[in-house]
C-alpha cells in the first residue's frame, strides 16, 4: 500500500507531468479526434487509402489549435486538480484552434476528399477533440482522487451544500497528501435528502446520520460556516454526534465566513463547548464605534482581566490616540504589554499596576492623561469569594466605582460606561448587591449632572470640573451575564476536572445560566456606549439559557472521555438557580439595536446615594460582616439572600 501512494504520489506530481506533456497528450487527441471525424464522415476506406496524407494535414493544423491552448492556458492547470473551468478554457482553446484550421484549409483550398462538406469534420473533429480531452482531465482527476488515498486519509461527512459545503469537498480534494475523503453530505432541506452531489449521498439531519455515518467508516463531521446556527440550534443532532463520539469541527465561535472568499477546509478546528452553545449572531455598527473612539483618549479599569483585555484587544483597532490601562493584577496585566507592544507597536500604551480604590495613584493617572472615554470593567467577582468578604467587596466594587466615577467628573471625561452584572437584579449574594449599589450611584451622579445642566441656578448640588467648568461626563451602564471562558467560569472548571478524570462537579441538576462570548460581550458594551446618552442601564439579551448539567454532559462527551461522572454539590452560599437581566419591578424599552434593551430602574436622589456610600464605606473598615451586609441590605431592599449566613437578616 505504501508502495503504491509513493508510486502514484511521483506520477502525478508536477515534476512528473510538465506542462509540454499536457500540450503532447492535448496534441494526440487533437490528430486522434481528425482521423476519427474523416472515419464518421466519410468511410474507412477513403482513410485507409489516405492514412499518411490525413494524418499529415492535421499534423500541421496543431499550431491553430497551440494557438487556441495558449490564449486559454489549458496547459498551465494540473490535471488532478482539473474543475468546471478548465473544462471550458478546454473548449474555448479547441474552438478557436478548429476555426482557425478551417480559415486557413479554405484559403489555400486544401479538400480532404472531393465532394465531401469539409465543415461537417471540422465539426465533428471539435465536438471529438473537446471530449477527449475533457475525458483525460476528468479520467486523471478521478484515478488521482482514489490513488492518493492512503491509510492515514479520515473519511468525513459535511454539514450543508451549497452553503459553504462543496467549497469544503472542493478543498479537502486538493490535500497532498489527501487528509480527507468526503463520504457524505447533510441537509435540512427535504429536496435535497438521497440526492447525489459530488458522487456522494445527501443525508437527512437528524440522528439517523449517525448509522450512515458509521457504514461509512467516518467519524468527523465538517460544518459549513454558513449554517453554524442552524447546526447549534439542531440540540438533538448536536447531543446524538457528541454521545456518538463523532468529531465536529467548525469556525471558531468568534470567528464568520463572507460566503463569498474563499473557504478552506483548514479554517476549521475541533470544536470547544463554545462553538456548540445555541446563540444568536451579533452585529454591531463598528463604523459608529470607531468615529467614537478614533484619536481619543481612553482608560479602561480591570485591562489585566477577562473581559478588560478584550476590551484593550477592540479598542485597539479603532486607533485611539491613548490607551491607558489600569489593573492591580501585575502578572496578567504584563501579558496585555506584551500583546500590545507585539500587535500595536505604535500606540500609545500606558499599562499602570493599581487599585481603583487608591484614590491618590487614580487621580494621577486622571491629572496625566486626562481620559475622554473610561470603560470601567474593575470588580472583584466571583461570589462565594466575596460571600466571605464583604468588606473587600464595598472597598473595592463599590468605593473604587465612586472614586474613577468621581474622578471622570472631575477630568471632564465624556463618557463612563460601567460594566455590570445579571447578579445586581434582585442580588442574592454581596457580590451582586456591591454591583447594584455600584449602578445606583453612577445612575444617580449622571441625573445630578443633568439637572445642573437643566437649571444650573437651582440645583443645590455643584458638579464641576477641575478647571471649575460644568460637569458633563455621561454614566452608563451595562449588565449580562456570564461570559463564556472568562476567569474562573465554569468551562476552564470543568475541562480541568475532566482532565484529571473526574468528577465534574455541579451544584444543582436545575441551575441554568446564560452565556455570551466575550468578543461579543465587548462589542455590546462598546455598542451601548455608542448609542447611550448618559444615566440608562442597558440590558444584554443574552439568548437561550443553558443548563448547567447538560452543559458538563456535553463536555464530558466532546471529551472522549468514557468514566467521568458528574457529581451534585448543592447551591453554594449566594448562589440561586437561575439569573435574571431585570428586577422584578423593572421594564425594559427596546433601543435600535435588538439584543440592547434600556432597563426603567428605580431611581436615586444623588446626595442619598452618596451619604449611602459614604456610610457603607466607613461601615467596611470595621470588617463586621453582619453589620456590613446588614447595611447593603438596607441600601438594597430587594437583596435577599440564598444559601448564605446573612439570611438570617432578611
Amino acid at each position: 500500500m505504501n508502495l503504491w501512494y509513493k508510486i502514484s504520489s511521483w506520477y502525478f506530481s508536477k515534476n512528473a507531468l510538465p506542462y509540454w506533456c499536457i500540450i503532447a497528450v492535448d496534441c494526440l487527441s487533437i490528430i486522434f479526434a481528425g482521423m476519427l471525424a474523416i472515419y464518421l464522415s466519410m468511410g474507412g476506406e477513403p482513410v485507409v487509402a489516405n492514412f499518411w496524407h490525413f494524418l499529415l494535414v492535421w499534423a500541421c493544423s496543431l499550431p491553430m489549435f497551440c494557438i487556441g491552448m495558449r490564449l486559454f492556458h489549458t496547459y498551465a492547470g494540473i490535471f488532478r486538480y482539473s474543475s468546471f473551468a478548465d473544462l471550458l478554457r478546454v473548449t474555448c482553446a479547441v474552438f478557436v484552434g478548429t476555426v482557425l484550421t478551417a480559415i486557413v484549409y479554405f484559403l489555400v483550398g486544401i479538400h480532404f476528399v472531393a465532394g465531401f462538406p469539409t465543415f461537417r469534420v471540422f465539426f465533428i473533429t471539435f465536438l471529438l477533440a473537446m471530449f477527449f480531452m475533457w475525458g483525460i482531465r476528468v479520467g486523471v482527476k478521478y484515478l488521482y482522487d482514489t490513488a492518493v488515498k492512503d491509510q492515514a486519509t479520515q473519511n468525513v461527512f459535511i454539514y450543508g451544500i451549497q452553503e459553504g459545503g462543496i467549497a469544503l469537498a472542493k478543498s479537502m480534494r486538493n490535500d497532498n497528501p489527501r487528509q480527507y475523503m468526503v463520504k457524505g453530505f447533510i441537509s435540512n432541506k427535504a429536496e435535497n435528502i438521497n440526492k447525489f452531489i459530488l458522487g456522494v449521498r445527501v443525508h437527512k439531519a437528524d440522528e439517523k446520520v449517525i448509522d450512515a455515518m458509521r457504514a461509512n467508516n467516518s467519524n468527523i463531521l465538517f460544518v459549513s460556516p454558513l449554517l453554524s446556527e442552524v447546526f447549534r440550534e439542531n440540540d438533538k443532532l448536536v447531543s446524538a454526534l457528541t454521545k456518538a463520539g463523532i468529531k465536529i469541527m467548525m469556525l471558531p465561535a468568534a470567528e464568520s465566513w463572507d460566503g463569498k472568499s474563499s473557504l478552506q477546509h483548514t479554517q476549521l478546528h475541533e470544536v470547544d463547548i463554545e462553538d456548540l452553545l445555541p446563540r444568536d449572531k451579533i452585529e454591531v455598527d463598528l463604523e459608529a464605534i470607531g468615529k467614537l473612539l478614533y484619536n481619543k483618549r481612553i482608560l479602561i479599569t480591570g485591562a489585566a482581566g477577562s473581559i478588560g483585555s478584550e476590551m484593550v484587544y477592540q479598542i485597539a483597532s479603532f486607533k485611539p490616540a491613548e490607551l491607558v490601562l489600569v489593573d492591580q493584577a501585575e502578572t496578567p496585566m504584563h501579558g496585555v504589554r506584551l500583546f500590545m507592544e507585539r500587535n500595536y507597536p505604535k500606540l500609545k500604551c500606558w499599562t499602570i499596576v493599581g487599585s481603583i480604590s487608591n484614590p491618590t495613584q487614580m487621580e494621577q493617572v486622571f491629572k496625566l492623561h486626562r481620559p475622554e472615554y473610561v470603560f470601567h470593567a474593575a470588580a472583584y467577582k466571583h461570589v462565594p469569594m466575596m460571600e466571605d468578604n464583604p468588606a473587600m467587596a464595598i472597598q473595592n466594587n463599590t468605593y473604587g466605582t465612586r472614586v474613577i466615577a468621581d474622578l471622570a467628573v472631575k477630568y471632564g471625561t465624556r463618557k463612563f460606561v460601567m460594566i455590570s452584572t445579571d447578579k445586581a437584579v434582585n442580588p442574592t449574594n454581596v457580590m451582586g448587591c456591591s454591583k447594584r449599589i455600584s449602578e445606583i450611584y453612577c445612575q444617580s451622579l449622571d441625573r445630578a449632572i443633568q439637572k445642573q445642566r437643566e437649571s444650573s441656578s437651582s440645583s443645590p448640588i455643584k458638579l464641576k470640573q477641575v478647571d471649575g467648568s460644568p460637569a458633563v461626563t455621561q454614566f452608563i451602564t451595562t449588565r449580562f451575564g456570564n461570559v463564556l471562558g472568562s476567569n474562573g467560569s465554569v468551562i476552564p472548571i470543568f475541562r480541568e476536572q475532566i482532565r484529571r478524570g473526574g468528577p465534574v462537579t455541579v451544584t444543582d441538576p436545575e441551575i441554568i445560566r446564560y452565556f455570551m462570548l466575550i468578543p461579543e460581550a465587548c462589542q455590546l458594551v462598546l455598542e451601548a456606549g455608542t448609542m447611550g446618552k448618559g444615566g440608562e442601564i442597558f440590558v444584554f439579551d443574552m439568548g437561550k439559557p443553558v443548563r448547567i448539567a447538560e452543559l458538563a454532559q456535553r463536555m464530558i462527551d466532546l471529551s472522549g472521555a468514557k468514566e467521568v461522572k458528574i457529581e451534585y454539590t448543592g447551591l453554594r452560599d449566594g448562589e440561586k438557580l437561575f439569573e435574571e437581566v431585570l428586577n422584578d419591578d423593572e421594564h425594559s424599552k427596546p433601543t435600535v439595536h435588538p439584543k440592547i434593551k434600556v432597563a426603567a430602574v428605580r431611581e436615586y436622589p444623588y446626595d442619598q446615594a452618596l451619604r449611602n456610600e459614604e456610610e457603607l464605606y466607613r461601615l467596611s473598615f470595621t470588617y463586621d460582616d453582619m453589620k456590613i451586609v446588614a447595611k447593603m441590605k438596607e441600601i438594597v431592599p430587594e437583596y435577599k439572600s440564598h444559601h448564605s449566613r446573612y439570611e438570617a437578616l432578611d
